[in-house]
C-alpha cells in the first residue's frame, strides 16, 4: 500500500510519493544537512506544511546550527538556485526523482548547474537577518516534490531509532 493512500497528500504529490517512498529502503538514505547523519540530529522547529499553498505555515524544518558552520547537500543533485530571497541567501538543489531541497541562510561559492554529492559541503551557514521573519540561529531546510508542493524534509531521512533502556 502506498503512503499516499494513508496520509492523503495533495494530488500532485501522490504519484511522486508512491514512486519515491515505495522504492526507498529503508528511507531515502539522504543526510541531515547540518549533522551529516542519516537520521535527524535535532530540530528546533518542525515543518507545518499547510493544506493549501496560500495558507500560513512553516514550509520546512529549522535545524540547530552555528553561523559559519558547513551546510551539506542532503543528496546527490544539481544546484538549481543561488541567490537572495527577501534579503536571505538561499541555495536550492534539484535531486533525481523530482525533489528540490532548499537551504537558508547559506552563503556559497557554487553556481547554478554545479553537481553536488550527498554530504558534500555546499556552503556555510550565514546569520539570519533581523528582518527575516522567524529569524533564528540555525538552518532552515525545505523540500519540494514538484512546483509548490512542499513536503517535510525529515521524510527524506531515516526515522529516528527509539531505544528503551532497562530500569
Amino acid at each position: 500500500m502506498c503512503v499516499s493512500t494513508i496520509l492523503r497528500p495533495p494530488a500532485a504529490l501522490t504519484a511522486i510519493s508512491c514512486a519515491l517512498f515505495a522504492s526507498a529502503s529503508p528511507a531515502l538514505a539522504w543526510v541531515d544537512p547540518v549533522a551529516g547523519t542519516r537520521q535527524p540530529a535535532g530540530v528546533s522547529r518542525p515543518a507545518e506544511i499547510p493544506e493549501r499553498n496560500w495558507q500560513p505555515g512553516h514550509r520546512g524544518v529549522d535545524l540547530p546550527a552555528r553561523a559559519g558552520g558547513p551546510v551539506l547537500a542532503a543528496g546527490d543533485g544539481t544546484v538549481a538556485f543561488v541567490g537572495a530571497v527577501a534579503g536571505t541567501p538561499v541555495v536550492s538543489v534539484d535531486h533525481p526523482g523530482g525533489i528540490r531541497t532548499t537551504y537558508q541562510p547559506v552563503r556559497t561559492t557554487l553556481a547554478v548547474g554545479d553537481r553536488v554529492s550527498e554530504g558534500q559541503p555546499i556552503g556555510t551557514l550565514a546569520r539570519a537577518s533581523a528582518a527575516y521573519s522567524g529569524a533564528h540561529d540555525g538552518l532552515h531546510w525545505g523540500a519540494l516534490a514538484g512546483k509548490d508542493t512542499y513536503i517535510d524534509p525529515l521524510r527524506l531521512l531515516d526515522p529516528p531509532r527509539i531505544r528503551l533502556k532497562p530500569v
